[in-house]
């Protein structure tokens, strides 16, 4: 396997975010009450974490070492800004909905993390990938997490009715407290996949 695809697949499962490396979880726990939110959420994040990824690698040889954090932060602003601008004007009901968790991704863990960990000492086409591939796995794990959510707490998903006319919502799950169960079930479950797949490579 080439660096490059090992570096985008870490994100996907090994180094999951939200399900392996338990980061990130503020906008995971707040903002996954449906599969829709938890998504554009996640895509939000992504895009941020591309593109000031991709700069910083790009202009990191340049950025004074006692200033590298503020200055890591002004561009995941910058993005942010710019991500935050572009949802209200798009999407205003899905910015309404995500709220004050949108500006917040400037203090998210992952995006500052990255650019520290990997940005800033990785050629530019490398940081890009390993961004692209954190992004996509905060991205399907929050819309897994609101998925779940969203199709036990409510019937529906994606604001379609799945589950039968029998079906008793759990109230639980569409409440803060769901999202705690709903992470530590998703969370065993790979787990127990990962398990798994290491035995069969052994």
């Amino acid at each position: 396997m080439t660096r490059a695809k090992a570096d985008f697949l870490r994100g996907l499962w090994n180094e999951n975010p939200v399900f392996r490396l338990l980061i990130g979880l503020c906008p995971a726990l707040g903002v996954t009450s449906t599969a829709i939110n938890g998504i554009g959420m996640g895509l939000a994040t992504s895009f941020v974490l591309l593109c000031s990824s991709t700069l910083i690698s790009v202009i990191k040889n340049i950025i004074p070492a006692k200033v590298r954090i503020p200055s890591y932060i002004i561009i995941i602003a910058t993005f942010v800004t710019i991500a935050d601008l572009s949802m209200n004007a798009f999407a205003p009901e899905l910015h309404r909905a995500l709220g004050v968790f949108v500006p917040l991704i400037v203090v998210n863990c992952l995006v500052l993390g990255r650019s520290e960990a990997y940005a800033s000492k990785m050629p530019v086409g490398l940081a890009a990938i390993d961004a692209l591939g954190m992004g996509l796995g905060f991205t399907w794990a929050l819309g897994a997490l609101g998925g779940v959510r969203e199709l036990l707490g409510t019937g529906e998903l994606f604001h379609v009715q799945v589950m039968p006319a029998f079906f008793e919502p759990w109230g639980i799950m569409a409440a803060p407290p769901g999202a705690f169960l709903s992470l530590g079930f998703l969370v065993a479950i790979m787990n127990i996949i990962s398990a798994r797949m290491n035995k069969k490579t052994a």
